[in-house]
């Protein structure tokens, strides 16, 4: 099966994230996208953001271990990565998604989101139907805003 890498970014702020209305899912999803050619998944996932939502974002990083050397540089480390299977689309195959999952802040706010994106408590997103979140996202929503 093919697999893809993607960037999804949790976007933190005063016990919400922010998430947007994925129209091809018709799912409330963090901000993310594929891996381009060339690009690491941290710039992935802040390219993503920018595009998706206009912020600017910085990570919140959980680091063992920082190298910064000429020859070996540190990148920020996912909070967690998943396997999706992802079901054939019109032209597109099933296949699979390598999903780079970080958790950011956000460092500006633009003078508007897009009209698909909402910040959500987990008490909001526990009250979404079950067909517009995936169960994933809404467990990892309860590890990161807590009980």
């Amino acid at each position: 099966m093919k697999r893809e890498y993607t960037a999804t970014t949790y976007i933190l702020q005063q016990q919400q994230t922010l998430l947007l209305f994925h129209k091809k899912f018709n799912k409330w999803l963090p901000p993310g996208g594929h891996v381009e050619q060339d690009e690491t998944p941290p710039q992935a996932a802040k390219r993503e953001v920018k595009e998706e939502t206009g912020l600017e974002i910085e990570f919140i990083l959980q680091e063992n271990v920082w190298i910064d050397y000429p020859h070996a540089t540190s990148i920020e480390r996912p909070y967690f990565c998943l396997l999706e299977n992802i079901a054939a689309h019109q032209e597109k195959a099933a296949h699979q998604h390598i999903d780079f999952i970080f958790l950011a802040k956000p460092l500006s706010s633009p003078l508007s989101l897009p009209a698909n994106c909402e910040w959500f408590d987990l008490k909001k997103a526990l009250k979404l139907p079950p067909q517009e979140i995936f169960q994933d996202t809404l467990d990892v929503l309860k590890k990161i805003l807590g009980d």
